[in-house]
């Protein structure tokens, strides 16, 4: 039997091991606990492919495998955590029964996108909208900065209270992941400063924002990340 060809398979699956523990931890408000195991979880979900290509063991189906563990990890815990937002927020949509609900647009987005992802071809050193493992970490980062900054008089935390701003947020990210807006990749191919300009100022800025601002960073860096390549495509077009 060849071991080789399952070990990427068994990453795989601790991923959504991962993903499953998650979704508990957010079942009991400890949103913390629930950004560590998905940051493990993408953190093998990287690893199963480096493994694969390592091994020349890649598969079909460690591709329908791997888009399913995502599912869990970066599809349903980001959709319950904007749930549980939903419902710990106002009531400024009003109906609390079923307004919340609304949280689980971001797992459909990401459903879709993962889907979509196994049959495009154009992805391969690049990504083109959000990858889903981004937006959960952006996702789950605000549920983590209203949870440490609930006594301080940010105006952020209004905002992320507001289920008006939640839904806004909701969209746009499942709109984000599906967008036809192609993102540089963060590999590093070459060893040369002018072919990696941009993920050196991105990793620079990334840092910067990690000293300074702590737990409000995360999603920021998120952000900037979206725009850097925006801009970056701006540029690359004239």
């Amino acid at each position: 039997m060849n071991i080789k060809k399952h070990i990427p398979n068994l990453i795989t699956l601790i991923n959504l091991f991962c993903g499953c523990v998650a979704v508990v931890f957010v079942s009991k408000g400890d949103f913390l606990m629930a950004f560590y195991m998905v940051c493990l979880g993408i953190f093998f979900d990287f690893f199963d492919g480096f493994f694969a290509r390592l091994f020349k063991v890649s598969s079909p189906l460690g591709l329908q495998l791997d888009s399913l563990a995502d599912m869990v990890t970066s599809g349903v815990v980001p959709g319950y955590v904007m749930y549980s937002m939903f419902a710990r927020g106002g009531d400024q949509l009003g109906n609390q029964a079923i307004v919340p609900f609304l949280g689980f647009i971001i797992t459909l987005g990401a459903c879709y996108r993962l889907a979509n992802f196994n049959i495009d071809t154009r992805q391969t050193d690049s990504f083109i909208g959000l990858p889903t493992p981004a937006n959960a970490i952006f996702i789950i980062s605000l549920q983590i900065v209203l949870d440490m900054y609930a006594d301080s008089s940010l105006i952020i935390l209004e905002l992320l209270t507001n289920q008006w701003v939640l839904l806004l947020i909701t969209l746009g990210s499942a709109y984000i992941m599906n967008a036809e807006i192609p993102l540089f990749s963060l590999k590093i191919k070459k060893f040369s400063l002018k072919d990696n300009a941009l993920q050196i100022v991105f990793l620079i800025v990334s840092v910067l924002l990690g000293v300074l601002l702590h737990y409000i960073a995360i999603p920021l860096i998120i952000v900037f990340y979206v725009l850097l390549s925006i801009i970056n495509n701006l540029f690359l077009k004239k």
